[in-house]
């Protein structure tokens, strides 16, 4: 039997429609969808089933929504392959999914903790407003020296690097737009600004840093069956206390992604990753960070039923 490594992707992942097939085909996956509901007392699964696109995107709405998602469809396959899961990991808030899917965090506390966090990214957004934006193609600099460079104009900072051709970066707008021009300067091929509530992943969210530790604090955590990589370091996480520690830290710190992916890689070599919730976006990434293993999706109906047949 394959070993698996288990992927959650982060916000910007969702979109109308999401797990509505999967909570349909499977009972596990309503009582998922009806216990966040029950736990935030509100219609989260009208949201993500119904819509609009752009109240299912604001960031309150959207954390919760992925990680429900992702805790949908293992609530379907988990009892199958479980004992075939070596490691997760998860992009940004999907760290958070991960952490729940190793038995690290119960589901109730999970969607109320990743609501919190929306809201305090929000609000970090508001009182200080920033900008993100992804930068594509090789560059003749490092994006590093980029962002020195533009923090003449304020603060700006590599953010997720998510391929070894695709970083984002974040900070206050003059400082992303002046990095912006730099890195075509450099050769980019593009520069795109995101959309999005605020500079995630930059000092700029250091005001939301209490208010998580201490949500992070009021859950029932307990130590993982499996390692979760972090975000911050790269590195497998083994207890409760280290994961509420990093995943502070991860509000200000980098997404180190493509250290992540081939840490995760080298360890197992011969395991197959499986990107568990809506898209393919950490699938399409593993292509380039880790192109021998074998790589598949489990987000809809079909691909939990093609995962439980496999």
């Amino acid at each position: 039997m394959t070993d698996l490594l288990l992927l959650f992707p982060g916000q910007g992942s969702q979109k109308p429609g999401m797990c509505q097939d999967v909570a349909a085909a499977f009972p596990a996956a309503r009582e998922v969808w009806a216990s966040a509901d029950a736990a935030l007392g509100a219609p989260l699964s009208d949201i993500a089933f119904g819509g609009p696109a752009d109240e299912l995107t604001r960031t309150h709405n959207a954390q919760p929504a992925l990680l429900t998602h992702g805790a949908a469809v293992w609530a379907v396959v988990r009892d199958r392959i479980a004992g075939r899961v070596r490691a997760a990991a998860g992009h940004s808030l999907g760290e958070f999914t991960a952490h729940h899917a190793a038995g690290a965090l119960p589901l109730a506390d999970a969607v109320r903790l990743v609501r919190r966090r929306g809201e305090l990214m929000f609000a970090a957004g508001e009182a200080r407003p920033g900008a993100m934006a992804a930068i594509l193609g090789e560059m003749t600099r490092p994006i590093e020296d980029i962002c020195l460079e533009a923090r003449a104009s304020g603060e700006v900072v590599a953010a997720n690097y998510n391929a070894v051709e695709q970083t984002v970066i974040s900070g206050e707008v003059a400082a992303v737009e002046r990095a912006m021009e730099l890195a075509k300067a450099a050769g980019a091929k593009r520069a795109v600004r995101l959309a999005v509530s605020g500079a995630f992943h930059s000092p700029l969210m250091a005001p939301a840093a209490e208010g998580l530790a201490t949500a992070l604090t009021s859950a029932a955590w307990k130590d993982p069956v499996w390692s979760v990589y972090s975000n911050v370091t790269a590195n497998p996480v083994r207890t409760a206390d280290e994961a509420r520690s990093l995943l502070v830290r991860q509000l200000t710190s980098a997404v180190r992604w493509v250290e992540v992916v081939r840490a995760m890689a080298a360890a197992y070599p011969a395991a197959t990753f499986v990107e568990m919730g809506p898209g393919n976006v950490l699938t399409g990434l593993l292509k380039r960070l880790a192109p021998n293993h074998a790589a598949r999706t489990c987000g809809t109906a079909a691909e939990v039923e093609a995962l439980l047949a496999s």
